[in-house]
């Protein structure tokens, strides 16, 4: 009962009344296949048709709980239709860096939102019968050599950022199931990690339900019984069987271990398999209107000066190799075959269309002098751009934050033509514009789904009001981002940055990124007033001051008192999404609790003293304040602080006091030979015998997976799921008998050994 059955599914054991319960990946939709196995679990093969909801990224920017609730519902329904029991999703890790290359598969930078908004879709998928399962626990925010990477980082940062919104996802949605990441955590793989598994998630927490591993997330099968990690996936190998019993007899580990994970996964499968003995039915075509929906609610309007939305019957010219094949979703394991598919220029009142560059954004003379052309033709010009498939995926981190520069050239073309220009653009996280003052509109619509088509032209029209308020913060250049000195530089993680992850960093430091985290526009206008404070709750007045009907995200902030122990400048604390018509008003209050003014030291605790709370419409725009008196503790803080970036808000994270203090803490793992730990790329010299399968493998990878182009997402995907991989996620991915990697092993120890000799 510890190792699935297959690919996709556990065991079933009809002796004991024990039914198999079937998994599918699905953050933004079903991807269930037909036939699992191989690199089945990247996305690199078909799937059933689905819907396809925007991804992630795209719903955080919405902030809207029971739109995710209704999108979630909208997957169980579908998961119960194909006889899936368990969603593998929502994912929430924390966007540390833009360049994170699975970032548009997570919601956010900041932890609250994050856990608000998994909750919401916990609540709708399981409101079907299906379980959902939260992912990567825990800190899993890069992709570079993702199956041994090591996220070093203090308890503090831990506890304030990267485990609250898992821990408000638990608390408030009640998932029957979580994934434990790949990686490490200070020096602990996930998957044997028990004050992770247990004494926080199940201890703290009340989590109830069963732990799996992420697919090949296995490390040492006894270890993981230990720590409460219930379910190795895939299933159909025997990695670590005969380890385990052997520590059960030697009593090394205790059998109790065994059968209490033998009862949560028992309970999980006969939960699922209750929820699809009923109806398998779900209305396609409502799904897609939800998508179409979900969609408008996550596009964000990053600027307008007047030039959205358009009158019907303007004269506008498209362009773009977009406009014709958008970006929908992303690559990887979220990957959907959607149900009904629309692209811009199929539902967009073309007058006039140039290509203007090709599907990987370069572009020529001849394709910029078509665009430009038409350009000067119309009254105005819609220029569709973004992140090719090529510069985001799984299994790889993105190189930089630019768009490629076919579509930079492109844009500033068609803007000095025309300079009322519109830049659309598709992408799952923050780019590099430096057109920005050129453009008259810039609005992005993230991976929007399958109804991507439809969504651009009821936008852009203004048949429906781009809603969306960004999720992550867009720095002017990647270089200003707190962790751009330490994100993907080697295999090991090394949070430098401390608390200071996005916002919570611009706001810090007083340095203004492109775009704050919070932002977005709208086509309407909002007067915020009456702010004031009482017991355990602050409110304010919002009023709609414009002609059309909109939607709102007013934001809460707290701002700590200055002196004592180090802390962001703001936090968010409360937010809510709501539509008023012209001219209506609504008094709106958000809760205060010990929680809203709490930091991490040795447990929850309130530094006591004087507080200011801000209202705003982004964490760069606040337009309220009101101050606090909280009682609490006076914490000390530590020696290294002093004279630090912590105190004077004066430069990089990396350059601060926590860098040395972590740096002293931090010993890189040493190992003397190879093991299956070992990955072939580092066996790839040590013996004839390792040098063949370090061949072999990238020769077949060349051949089925995009031809070996460097371009190909799908082929640089499983490369580094392959040959960056250790041997033992290639056995429990693979099932390669394990005699194959000990005749590996043993030849290139014997090699290395001689030559140290």
């Amino acid at each position: 009962m510890g190792v699935g059955a297959t690919y996709w599914t556990t065991r079933a054991y009809k002796k004991y009344g024990l039914p198999s319960v079937r998994m599918s990946d699905g953050p933004h939709g079903l991807r269930m296949q037909e036939r699992g196995g191989g690199f089945g679990m990247l996305g690199v093969k078909p799937s059933r048709p689905a819907t396809c909801f925007p991804c992630a990224a795209t719903l955080a920017s919405s902030w809207d709980e029971s739109l995710l609730e209704s999108v979630g519902r909208a997957i169980g329904e579908e998961a119960r239709a194909q006889g899936v029991g368990v969603v593998l999703g929502p994912g929430l890790n924390i966007k540390r860096s833009p360049l994170c290359g699975r970032g548009f598969e997570y919601y956010s930078e900041d932890p609250l939102l994050s856990g608000k908004l998994a909750a919401a879709m916990v609540r709708g998928i399981q409101g079907t019968g299906v379980a959902a399962c939260l992912k990567h626990f825990a800190a899993n925010s890069q992709e570079r050599e993702r199956f041994l990477s090591d996220s070093v980082m203090d308890e503090r940062t831990l506890r304030e950022i990267y485990l609250p919104g898992f821990e408000t996802a638990v608390r408030e949605g009640r998932p029957r199931s979580v994934m434990c990441a790949y990686n490490k955590l200070n020096g602990v793989y996930c998957s044997d990690n028990r004050p992770l598994l247990t004494d926080i998630l199940r201890g703290e927490w009340g989590f109830d339900g069963a732990v799996m591993t992420d697919w090949g997330g296995m490390h040492d099968r006894g270890a993981a019984y230990r720590a409460g990690c219930d379910l190795c996936m895939p299933g159909g190998g025997r990695y670590g069987e005969r380890e385990t019993l052997r520590g059960i007899r030697r009593g090394e580990l205790d059998a109790g271990c065994v059968r209490e994970s033998v009862r949560r996964v028992a309970a999980l499968a006969r939960g699922c398999a209750s929820a699809l003995s009923g109806a398998r039915i779900y209305d396609a075509t409502a799904h897609h209107e939800l998508a179409l929906r979900a969609a408008c609610a996550g596009a964000v309007l990053l600027k307008n000066e007047g030039l959205l939305p358009l009158r019907p019957g303007v004269r506008a010219a498209v362009i773009g190799h977009m406009a014709r094949e958008s970006r929908y979703q992303g690559t990887g394991s979220s990957r959907i075959n959607p149900m009904r598919l629309t692209h811009p220029a199929d539902n967009l009142p073309l007058t006039i269309y140039a290509q203007g560059c090709d599907a990987d954004g370069n572009t020529t003379p001849e394709l910029l002098s078509r665009a430009v052309l038409a350009a000067r033709e119309a009254e105005c010009a819609i220029v569709f751009a973004g992140l090719t498939e090529s510069c985001e995926s799984e299994g790889f981190d993105r190189e930089d934050m630019r768009l490629p520069e076919g579509m930079n050239e492109l844009i500033n073309a068609v803007a000095a033509a025309n300079p009322r220009t519109c830049v659309l653009l598709f992408g799952g996280a923050p780019m590099e514009c430096p057109w920005t003052d050129k453009a008259a509109a810039v609005l992005c619509m993230g991976l929007p789904g399958e109804a991507a088509g439809e969504a651009a032209a009821e936008l852009l029209y203004g048949r429906a009001e781009p809603g969306g308020r960004l999720a992550e913060s867009w720095p002017r250049v990647y270089e200003d981002s707190p962790s751009s000195e330490c994100f993907s530089k080697s295999r090991d993680a090394l949070y430098y940055e401390g608390l200071y992850v996005g916002y919570r960093y611009y706001a810090s430091a007083l340095k203004a990124p492109r775009w704050p985290f919070g932002h977005g526009l709208g086509y309407t206008s909002w007067e915020y007033s009456d702010i004031s404070v009482g017991e355990g709750r602050v409110s304010f007045r919002l009023k709609n001051t414009g002609s059309r009907p909109g939607s709102e995200t007013p934001q809460l902030y707290i701002e700590p008192p200055l002196g004592g122990l180090h802390r962001p400048r703001l936090e968010l604390r409360g937010f809510r999404r709501l539509t008023l018509q012209p001219g209506e008003s609504r008094l709106i209050s958000f809760e205060l609790t010990e929680r809203s003014f709490a930091l991490w030291q040795d447990g929850w605790r309130v530094p006591g003293g004087r507080y200011t709370l801000h209202i705003g419409a982004s964490s760069a725009d606040l337009r309220l304040s009101a101050q606090l008196d909280v009682e609490g503790e006076e914490l000390a803080a530590p020696e290294w602080q002093s004279g630090s970036w912590y105190e004077t808000f004066d430069g990089k994270p990396t350059r601060s006091g926590w860098e040395r203090m972590l740096a002293r803490e931090y010993v890189s793992e040493k190992r003397d030979g190879f093991d299956m730990d070992s990955t072939p790329y580092e066996l790839r010299r040590a013996s004839l015998l390792s040098r063949a399968f370090y061949g072999g493998m990238r020769a077949a990878l060349a051949l089925g997976y995009g031809g070996g182009r460097a371009k190909s997402a799908a082929y640089r995907m499983v490369l580094e799921c392959s040959v960056y991989a250790p041997l033992r996620v290639l056995q429990i991915n693979g099932g390669v008998p394990g005699i194959v990697f000990k005749a590996l092993l043993k030849s290139a120890n014997r090699k290395s050994k001689k030559r140290r000799g």
